[in-house]
């Protein structure tokens, strides 16, 4: 007996949750993308239909020999005129305004050029065969090459024009105005011969609109160039002191081009072209101050005392800070140099192998590099602050005196900084192994902190202050150089304590962001000393980035919405959260400092605001919370 068919009751399937019907959403989604069939071709409920042929993704361009991995795309724009920008420009413009015409006609052809190599390289940087590829820069951020090539120039202008106000009465003025408008166009010589190194690699771009940017920034570079003649060679009586003139700035331009260079490829990922041209020729201007005030005190020749015309005005504490960093600039150098020494002496007559090298560098390298900063800092700093400022005792026994000396305000106020930093330090890193802050968020704790610091000593200690960045600063580059070459016994310690406070912006090789928070502090502080038209001028660096920038940043993260531009992070809700803070905090201030009796009256504070705005809004553009 054949029995029916047995037709089982489809049984009705659970109806699934949301979040399983999220991510089944989501998942099919995705799933169409990569078929080629956009992310709203069907229903999520309804299978696509047909599906339709794999599109290939585009392939990564090939990477530079050695680099490793493909540079990473910066973050491009193709506007004439962005938000950044218009910024720049308007900085510059207020700074070129009230300066002679001889010297603000170079600033504007090199705002110019830099503004036409900024375009030729944001357009060349999505293009598989750009030049510039070979340069890792710091990834998903902007060229900032118009930035970074019109700040040390403006700063150095801004200098020239407050330095004219005072010249009537002070008997140096006239030698120290000189020797800062050397320094001006040391510095524009350096930025231009960037921008120059730049459009020399892009030449070979085949895009018509990188072209056209390129020959309109050849020909400011050319027009900057003629004007440097004509203003600056002229200006001269001719002859050989034209010429030691003409080769002094002339190596300045050689040498930030040479620095540039080893940083973007040395340092990979470390920094934006912007960036690297503005540490390059910051620190070329540095040490030619260095070469400059050197040569005056030993007189090698008769035409270096003729064409070098150092002021004599420099007080002990920045000989000693400009001492101290000169001998850690060269300890690398130095530390190099012994270390491959040792490990030839060693090897001699071995073969030499890539094992006996690195054991060399994670043992004895250790000791060498020990015994090179003691080299550096018992030897080689006494004797150049001896020979440029006559220091008879040792720059460390100088300090001492100088704390110990009729001075109980400086030793309560180290150990205040003791206690501050200690808790802070404390507390943060704590909260960092918790995991449940921003990294972003937690670090602008420290610049809340450094309000807390540097806020009590510009008042009450301002010198001592000066000293007491570049001691910092000194002590940042030692512990900096300990973490990179793994110096036993600190430097693995070093670098698991500076990985909690780290985020996208540095790298692998170099952590810089507490370098960036000090000079951003000490700059304009070392900048104003001798100046006291502007009341406000030494706190600029702590207002802007302590809490301007840590209130844009707060904001911003939080509560922003209206982006300024379409590849950038910054908002509106943040910069406008910035720029409230500091106004807020000037008012308060300025009403601390005249009931305190630290300034007279509160004449020209506007200009002074203005300053404070400006700064925050150019020092925050690379901060991408805002």
């Amino acid at each position: 007996v054949s029995h029916p068919p047995h037709h089982p009751k489809p049984s009705v399937p659970a109806r699934p949750s949301y979040r399983e019907t999220t991510r089944t959403r989501r998942g099919r989604a995705t799933l169409n993308q990569l078929l080629g069939a956009g992310p709203h071709a069907s229903p999520p409920h309804v299978r696509p239909v047909r599906a339709v042929s794999p599109t290939p993704l585009p392939s990564l361009p090939p990477s530079p020999p050695g680099s490793g991995s493909p540079a990473p795309p910066m973050a491009s724009s193709s506007a004439l005129l962005t938000g950044e920008r218009l910024v720049v420009f308007l900085f510059a413009a207020r700074v070129a305004l009230a300066a002679p015409a001889r010297l603000a006609a170079p600033l504007a052809l090199l705002a110019g050029a830099a503004l036409a190599v900024e375009l030729a390289v944001d357009r060349s940087a999505a293009a598989p065969s750009s030049p510039l590829r070979r340069f890792r820069t710091r990834p998903g951020a902007s060229s900032g090459i118009l930035l970074g090539a019109t700040t040390l120039p403006c700063v150095m202008l801004a200098r020239l024009i407050q330095l004219s106000r005072i010249l009537p009465t002070d008997p140096n003025g006239a030698q120290e105005f000189a020797y800062l408008e050397m320094q001006y166009w040391a510095v524009s010589i350096s930025c231009a011969s960037v921008l120059a190194f730049f459009l020399w690699h892009l030449r070979q771009s085949a895009n018509n609109e990188i072209s056209k940017a390129l020959k309109y920034g050849s020909l400011m570079v050319v027009l900057y160039l003629v004007t440097f003649l004509l203003f600056f060679l002229l200006k001269t009586d001719g002859g050989l002191l034209a010429m030691t003139k003409n080769g002094y700035l002339l190596c300045h331009g050689v040498a930030a081009v040479i620095l540039i260079k080893h940083i973007l490829e040395k340092f990979p990922s470390c920094s934006s072209f912007g960036e690297g041209l503005l540490v390059s020729s910051g620190l070329v201007v540095y040490f030619g101050d260095i070469l400059a005030r050197t040569l005056s005190k030993m007189e090698v020749s008769a035409s270096s005392g003729a064409f070098i015309h150092t002021p004599g005005t420099q007080s002990e504490i920045a000989t000693v800070i400009q001492g101290v960093l000169l001998g850690l600039f060269l300890l690398p150098l130095l530390y190099k140099s012994s270390l491959q020494v040792w490990v030839y002496c060693r090897t001699l007559g071995k073969q030499r192998t890539q094992a006996i090298e690195k054991r060399a560098e994670k043992g004895t390298g250790s000791a060498v590099f020990y015994v090179s900063l003691l080299v550096v800092l018992l030897f080689l700093v006494p004797s150049w602050t001896r020979l440029v400022q006559g220091l008879e005792v040792h720059p460390f026994v100088w300090v001492l005196n100088y704390m110990f000396t009729n001075s109980d305000e400086r030793l309560l106020l180290c150990a205040y900084w003791i206690f501050v930093i200690c808790v802070s330090i404390r507390r943060f890193y704590s909260i960092s192994k918790q995991s449940k802050t921003e990294r972003i968020l937690l670090r602008k704790y420290y610049h809340l902190v450094a309000v807390l610091i540097f806020s009590p000593a510009v008042i009450f200690q301002p010198a001592f202050l000066d000293l007491a960045f570049g001691a910092a600063f000194a002590l940042f580059l030692i512990l900096e150089m300990i973490r990179v070459w793994e110096v036993y016994p600190l430097g693995h310690t070093i670098h698991q304590f500076m990985n909690a406070f780290t985020d996208h912006r540095d790298s692998e090789i170099l952590i810089i962001s507490h370098f960036s928070l000090l000079l951003g502090c000490a700059l304009p502080k070392w900048m104003s000393s001798g100046f006291n038209d502007r009341p406000l001028a030494p706190f600029a660096g702590i207002l802007s980035l302590g809490i301007g920038d840590t209130m844009a940043s707060m904001i911003g993260y939080k509560y922003g919405v209206l982006r300024w531009s379409k590849t950038g992070k910054k908002t509106i809700e943040g910069t406008a959260a910035g720029i409230t803070s500091v106004l807020a905090a000037c008012s308060i201030l300025v009403t601390l400092l005249a009931s305190s009796g630290y300034i007279l009256s509160q004449t020209a504070l506007v200009v002074t605001f203005g300053s404070c705005d400006v700064e925050l809004i150019i020092g925050s553009i690379y901060d991408t919370a805002g």
